[in-house]
């Protein structure tokens, strides 16, 4: 057996994990268990390079079940956990960095379950069906908000009575993995000392400002429903909104916030899908002011983070819609062309790694992000 250390992403519907080698740098094998926690869940297992190993439909729909079926299709290729790592959205102002887990420190993650709902109860559900297949494997969390800690108390900061701000009403930043996984390859483009921006566009979208490598400001607040528009939810929205909805409408807190997560973003607007790729194909008009809406928000929120590191040198573009969708690109570029950025379209249509020109006044590139050998270089220095 080879000993690994398994980082888990936990979904409302998808299982994601990756196991590494115990220093946390070599990709051994991956996978993914589909419908997790529903009917008929399938799970697929590759092989470090994406060569299918294994796919089959599990009898049983339990999470219990899932955890099990992972940690078995792992060991009938030889693998076995050292370790396990969890991809965890809050860790509020306590948690800034991996964190070994245990009954004390899973207590104080349950407080966070009421700022993010739809994230939080997954992850600790899915740490407890760990626990409860084998006691004895360590587990550690990484936390979405760690990464953005550090801001400026400015950056962190809503305009409210100062008692809400030391109860924990405040900025917290999420896709922290993400934005630390690209501020790792930073030096790869000669940015390690640059003002970047870093746009994280995919299902769930947000931007952060890295000024050296560290994050000054980010486009996600108290919630990850704050920001950028998004496929099912909103991003920036007046809180007179919420209040019509409630006082005019009679819309409840729970439907209120179905509103907010599950029927918003390009769904919304388009009334046709939360999927880019679908609205991009469609002739639509609704489907098309999506798109444009999307573009226009993240053109915009670009602008306001040069704002907040009092400079720009540097677009970078990561997850899904980010790393795969040229017309995204593009069109956000374009909006930002009077910011210095030059599109060189060949390059942007050929999926290139730089996206402009070399006239252009300022550079942007494509790199695609790495939560999981994040999480799992982060814990592999715990280990050793």
């Amino acid at each position: 057996m080879s000993r690994v250390l398994l980082a888990v992403n936990a979904g409302s519907s998808t299982l994601k994990f990756r196991a590494f080698a115990p220093d946390g740098r070599q990709l051994l094998a991956r996978g993914m268990v589909d419908r997790f926690g529903q009917a008929k869940p399938e799970l697929q297992l590759l092989d470090g390079k994406g060569q299918m190993l294994s796919c089959r439909a599990l009898d049983d729909g339990g999470r219990a079940n899932a955890i099990a079926s992972v940690i078995n299709s792992l060991a009938d290729q030889q693998l076995e956990p050292v370790a396990v790592v969890h991809r965890v959205v809050h860790g509020g102002g306590r948690f800034t960095a991996a964190t070994r887990l245990n009954a004390d420190i899973r207590a104080q993650l349950e407080e966070y379950v009421a700022l993010a709902p739809l994230h939080q109860p997954v992850s600790l559900a899915v740490i407890s069906a760990f626990e409860e297949y084998d006691a004895r494997l360590p587990q550690f969390a990484c936390f979405d908000t760690a990464f953005h800690a550090q801001q400026p108390e400015v950056a962190t900061r809503f305009g409210i009575a100062r008692h809400w701000h030391d109860e924990g009403v405040r900025r917290y930043g999420f896709h922290g993995l993400s934005y630390a996984a690209i501020a790792r390859r930073l030096p790869e483009l000669g940015l390690e000392r640059a003002k970047v921006v870093v746009c994280h566009l995919g299902s769930g979208a947000s931007a952060c400002a890295l000024d050296a490598g560290r994050s000054m400001a980010s486009s996600m607040g108290f919630s990850a429903v704050d920001g950028l528009m998004m496929g099912s939810r909103p991003g920036y929205i007046d809180p007179e909104v919420i209040l019509y909805w409630q006082e005019q409408a009679g819309m409840s807190v729970a439907e209120v916030r179905r509103e907010l997560y599950k029927n918003s973003g390009l769904l919304g607007v388009s009334g046709i899908s939360s999927d880019m790729r679908e609205l991009l194909a469609s002739d639509l008009p609704a489907a098309r002011e999506a798109v444009e809406l999307f573009c226009y928000r993240v053109a915009r929120e670009t602008a306001s983070l040069a704002a907040a590191m009092k400079g720009l040198d540097a677009l970078v573009f990561t997850a899904g819609v980010g790393e795969h969708s040229p017309e995204v690109r593009g069109r956000v570029l374009q909006q930002l062309a009077w910011l210095g950025f030059e599109v060189d379209q060949a390059a942007n249509l050929a999926q290139a790694r730089r996206l402009t020109t070399a006239a252009s006044a300022r550079a942007a590139y494509v790199l695609p992000t790495d939560e999981e050998g994040e999480m799992a270089r982060q814990v592999a220095a715990l280990l050793q």
